[in-house]
């Protein structure tokens, strides 16, 4: 069977428009560029700017800038840090900097340690990556239909795990829970990341109604390995929400599910840190989850370089 490409067929997107919350102080908002599902924002560093910067849940540090813009702002190093990725095979360190000023919609943080690495250009110039973390004395809504940035103070109420869901983030990352028919499987929420890709443990225990076949190749920081696609003859659900037999990709790299921009963009999704609650508000209709239509880029993606012959096949 044919692949088609495109993260989803076109479908009308009903937004809930009730906020789940115990309270919540007015909040700063600014525009979010999304690009092929991927958010964007413009951030002043320092005072100057603005530089574009990606919106990464699935990068547990503070932030990471590329060396360009560290030289440009002559930036001062505060030591190193050890980077590593989900599949345990190594890692590498990198230089980190300090910046005494960080605004992003208004809001400013100060005292941002930033790690120092290349960052994937496929999607445009970009300067810096901001992490999970950064944020967690925030409300952080990233409203994907409507391409805002909200930061705000409150909190987030549970309501039985419909819209209001439980994460955890042992690593500065947030993991909830997907159902893939019986199967209840831990995902990284992961904004910087691609379509929604399973590791091969649970695929193995799934069925398909095409595939898996040979999809491309990815790359971690200290792996490489096959990527392949295939189409789920089970829906997959988050919460209230349902993905109708979705494409997904598969490897043998990383040990969880990742739940990465294709299916977020369709969603406005609020995170409470402080809490470890996340609400989601989407499409009342089943989400038609095609094959993801660029270059993937999994979490802890390496710099755009010749590939290293020490790197370790998995897989």
């Amino acid at each position: 069977m044919p692949l088609k490409a495109g993260c989803a067929a076109a479908l009308a997107i009903v937004i809930a428009t009730a906020l789940s919350l115990k309270s919540q102080e007015p909040g700063h908002s600014g525009p979010m560029e999304v690009t092929h599902g991927k958010p964007y924002v413009m951030v002043m560093v320092n005072g100057r700017g603005p530089f574009r910067f990606i919106i990464d849940t699935g990068t547990g540090g503070q932030a990471i800038i590329t060396d360009e813009l560290a030289g440009e702002l002559d930036l001062p190093e505060e030591g190193e840090a050890r980077l590593n990725d989900p599949t345990g095979q190594g890692g590498q360190t990198a230089p980190v900097v300090l910046i005494d000023t960080l605004n992003v919609a208004g809001v400013e943080f100060s005292d941002v340690k930033a790690v120092v690495h290349q960052l994937p250009s496929g999607d445009g110039l970009c300067m810096g990556m901001l992490g999970f973390p950064l944020f967690r004395d925030y409300l952080l809504t990233l409203d994907y239909p409507n391409e805002r940035l909200t930061l705000a103070k409150g909190a987030l109420e549970a309501d039985g795990e419909k819209s209001v869901l439980p994460f955890r983030m042992p690593d500065g990352v947030p993991i909830t829970a997907l159902a893939i028919g019986r199967l209840r499987v831990d995902a990284q929420l992961d904004s910087g990341g691609a379509g929604l890709s399973l590791p091969e443990q649970i695929a193995s225990r799934l069925k398909f109604s095409s595939g898996p076949q040979l999809f491309g190749s990815g790359q971690s920081l200290s792996t490489r390995f096959e990527i392949k696609v295939g189409k789920l003859t089970s829906n997959v659900r988050v919460g209230e929400f349902t993905l109708d037999q979705p494409w997904v990709e598969i490897n043998a790299a990383f040990p969880l599910a990742n739940f990465g921009s294709c299916p977020m963009q369709y969603f406005t999704i609020t995170f409470d840190q402080q809490n470890l609650l996340l609400r989601l508000a989407g499409p009342h209709k089943p989400i038609k989850l095609g094959v993801t239509p660029v270059p993937m880029r999994l979490t802890n993606e390496p710099s755009a370089k010749p590939s290293d012959v020490a790197l370790v096949p998995v897989g």
